[in-house]
């Protein structure tokens, strides 16, 4: 007990500049019988769990995993103690209605995150996530409000998944143009992770969304918001896919405004899947 109370204590507060370092140390992926793991933001785990393997690309069907990139930029920045909701007040009590605030600009390391933060930084109006998230995708008719979009974010994670030795880069050719893919070379990571998603709501499942860690509650809103869910699960035995696809859907269909209100940490989360259920 007394090491974990005194744990970062300076004898005061600890600095923002403090809090952002603490923040981006607690990123782990808490698999603890594979700690030499890579450590991967959301945005590359959900594009992971996406892509076809040996094809390198997700599906063609897929329109969702582009938005939902960009959600998992927000709640990223949100468990890194970059941006929050603004509190709840008389007339802003739907997370959907609450807008996000810059908590710290300082970079994170990551060039998506960081440019996401510029946007945040120089916007001229704070901005919901719902509205963000349509800003960040480029879905907006407001023609002064482009210059927000994120280009190539699929392209970039992807890159950096190549540098992280789980990705390699190829191209295929088809009938009008050529591509460039990103098989998967490292299959042991993608089966973590794949272990990981599919044990929160198998082995690990608490039956309580606040009792589960708060990223394993975002990369499974995020892989059903990126419509990459039952993909994820597919591997699975039918009364085991059966329990976890039901057990996906108790969280999914939780209310989000209750939730987020005793979740600690947990509202961007909430807001996003709110986002996404509302479109």
């Amino acid at each position: 007990m007394t090491t974990l109370t005194r744990r970062g204590w300076r004898g005061d507060k600890r600095t923002e500049p403090e809090e952002d370092a603490a923040a981006d140390r607690e990123l782990p992926d808490d698999d603890s019988d594979n700690s030499k793991a890579p450590r991967l933001t959301l945005m590359e785990e959900v594009l992971l769990l996406g892509l076809q393997d040996k094809e390198g690309y997700p599906s063609f069907w897929n329109d969702c995993l582009s938005p939902g990139l960009r959600g998992g930029i927000l709640i990223e920045l949100a468990l890194r103690g970059r941006i929050h909701l603004e509190p709840l007040t008389a007339r802003k009590k739907r997370l959907l209605d609450r807008k996000v605030l810059l908590k710290s600009a300082a970079p994170t390391g990551d060039v998506l995150l960081d440019e996401t933060l510029r946007h945040i930084k120089a916007s001229e109006s704070t901005e919901t996530v719902q509205t963000w998230i349509e800003l960040l995708t480029g879905e907006t008719w407001n023609p002064f409000k482009l210059q927000y979009q994120l280009r190539n974010v699929r392209e970039r994670v992807a890159k950096g998944l190549v540098e992280k030795g789980i990705l390699t880069t190829g191209k295929q050719s088809f009938l009008l143009f050529d591509m460039t893919t990103h098989p998967v070379c490292d299959t042991t990571e993608k089966q973590r992770l794949l272990r990981k998603l599919q044990d929160s709501v198998l082995e690990r499942w608490m039956g309580d969304p606040r009792r589960m860690d708060r990223r394993l509650l975002a990369l499974l809103v995020l892989a059903h918001a990126s419509d990459v869910l039952e993909k994820a699960l597919g591997s699975l035995e039918d009364t085991q896919y059966e329990m976890a696809m039901s057990r996906a859907k108790d969280v999914l269909e939780a209310d989000a405004e209750l939730e987020a209100a005793q979740g600690r940490g947990t509202e961007v989360i909430w807001a996003v899947l709110a986002a996404f259920s509302r479109a």
